[in-house]
């Protein structure tokens, strides 16, 4: 979290954050389910990674307790994410606004992410409601292994440098700065061919059907 540093053993004081109108320990259970489901995997899989009981992981997604600093860093490694993401949600400006300055989106780990492949998250919108995601995703190494992936929602993606092809479903799209695709998540989608390296994109994911959002 911007401007807020711990270190493991010490206590987090609740007025040292901004209220986003949940309690900090709900606001941080909401986080840890959403990365989990995004991640696809189950509460059993993520206790193991974080060497917790499913009982205590379960407690602390359902916002019942107030994990230490040492339990919520080994989360966020499991997780593949940082402790600045599991408390973003409680940072949330009071005006409803937040700016996210150059470099200094949260790194998160997608789901099929590749070395050379960078997804920083840049939207603040958080929860396990929450209406949209936001990406500046990097791509500055050749890959060999391109997946395709499907989520709920739609996706727009912004070429911001770079040229690439795109699938989606049987279609294939070439794209380079400026272009702007737009397409169903459900339809299976990903990288065709990188063709010139660095590419850089905004990656913008709205959720038309928010209960459908999440898989359990």
């Amino acid at each position: 979290m911007k401007n807020t540093k711990y270190s493991k053993n010490e206590t987090i004081d609740p007025t040292q954050l901004k209220n986003s109108g949940l309690s900090l320990e709900k606001c941080v259970g909401n986080a840890v389910k959403e990365l989990r489901l995004r991640q696809r995997l189950t509460i059993s899989q993520v206790a193991d990674l974080a060497d917790l009981s499913v009982g205590m992981l379960s407690k602390i997604e359902n916002g019942q307790i107030s994990a230490g600093l040492d339990t919520l860093s080994r989360l966020a490694k499991a997780l593949g994410s940082t402790m600045a993401m599991l408390f973003r949600s409680y940072d949330v400006p009071v005006g409803g606004a937040q700016l996210v300055k150059k470099g200094e989106g949260t790194p998160f780990l997608r789901h099929g992410k590749r070395a050379g492949h960078t997804f920083q998250q840049i939207s603040f919108d958080q929860g396990p409601t929450k209406s949209f995601d936001a990406f500046l995703v990097t791509i500055d190494a050749p890959s060999e292994n391109l997946p395709a992936i499907e989520h709920p929602g739609v996706e727009l993606i912004h070429m911001l440098e770079g040229s690439m092809h795109y699938r989606s479903g049987q279609d294939i799209y070439f794209l380079e700065p400026g272009d702007t695709l737009t397409l169903k998540g459900q339809v299976m989608h990903g990288f065709e061919s990188l063709n010139e390296l660095p590419i850089r994109f905004l990656c913008t994911i709205i959720y038309t059907d928010v209960s459908n959002k999440l898989i359990e």
